[in-house]
């Protein structure tokens, strides 16, 4: 049986199959299978899959009527046979010793459930601004422990870099169709459930930029839906046994977090804010405080939600500096 197998759905992608396969066939660790799932394409990806498991007897083809990506990946997981299961999409391109660095991570580091690798979009001249500092938030997150302090900010494996060993894949229940990110919702669970995730700290996926994406186009993928998945594990998890959530960052993204928590039962207690404007307003029913206020609220976990370039340091300092415990008393957010 082969160790790993590679997942990779696929819709209307024969304009880029040709190269994300030739990037799998030059693999320096061959022991894995393709299992690639045609997820109703109207264009000529099923032939040009077929041609290539008639090239290499490593992938097989899978069809299906037009479901999406969950049932695509739930198909290919139950016809699999690696004992690692790998995510590839068709649009990307493996750099040819991802396979042999990433198993080499699982296999030095036990207690390491799963792995990813550092990215690169591509085409450049097409990546934004955004996509640019994304990127370098991912690629700078390779350790268990700054992937867990980091993990309400955005999902922090890139999913076509994730390996993943597959007896905790099934454990939390495998990709689910909840409308929400299904590569976020994996991770999260993962986290919750004490898995410990890290990445190989080199570019080894060129990930392709298109405004077709569905991370672009997608509701299932919007901010709204990235903060109803991220409130519900906060509130049964690290917020579980505090009394309510205290917010700092009296922003925009601070105010749709404490909306969103709001939504979901959670009780607001308060606002921290630097600007002095700001403080002493009443907020979604909160007061706004300044920072030498909040040990007021220690029975209260604190989330740290500003977007302003290097406002999470400056809250992770703060708040240590008084005696708040991250992941136990506070955490950052986005």
């Amino acid at each position: 049986m082969p160790r790993i197998s590679i997942l990779m759905p696929c819709r209307d992608a024969a304009a880029c199959l040709t190269e994300a396969a030739a990037s799998l066939d030059t693999q320096t660790y061959p022991d894995f299978e393709v299992v690639a799932v045609d997820d109703g394409s109207e264009d000529h990806t099923h032939d040009a899959l077929l041609d290539w498991a008639r090239r290499d007897p490593r992938v097989r083809v899978l069809r299906s009527p037009r479901r999406g990506i969950v049932a695509a990946l739930t198909a290919g997981l139950a016809a699999a046979h690696g004992e690692l299961i790998a995510r590839m999409d068709a649009d990307d391109v493996a750099d040819p010793q991802r396979f042999e660095k990433q198993v080499a991570l699982l296999d030095a580091e036990p207690t390491i459930t799963a792995c990813g690798t550092g990215v690169r979009y591509f085409p450049r001249a097409a990546v934004r601004d955004g996509a640019r500092r994304y990127e370098r938030w991912l690629n700078g997150l390779t350790t268990p422990d700054a992937i867990a302090r980091d993990i309400f900010v955005e999902c922090p494996i890139p999913h076509p870099t994730l390996l993943i060993r597959r007896s905790a894949l099934v454990a939390v229940g495998g990709y689910r169709e909840i409308g929400a990110p299904e590569d976020y919702d994996l991770v999260l669970r993962l986290w919750a459930a004490g898995h410990r995730m890290a990445k190989v700290p080199e570019v080894l996926l060129h990930w392709r930029e298109s405004p077709g994406r569905a991370s672009r186009t997608d509701p299932r993928y919007s901010a709204a839906a990235f903060r109803r998945l991220k409130v519900d594990v906060l509130r049964r998890t690290l917020l579980a046994h505090r009394d309510g959530a205290v917010v700092w960052g009296a922003g925009p993204t601070g105010k749709a977090l404490a909306r969103e928590l709001s939504a979901q039962g959670v009780r607001l207690r308060a606002f921290v804010d630097l600007d002095p404007r700001k403080i002493g307003q009443t907020i979604h029913g909160a007061p706004v405080i300044p920072p030498d206020d909040i040990d007021r609220y220690r029975d209260a976990f604190a989330l740290g939600a500003v977007a302003r370039p290097g406002a999470r340091a400056e809250i992770r300092a703060a708040l240590a500096g008084r005696g708040w415990r991250e992941m136990q008393d506070f955490c950052v957010a986005a």
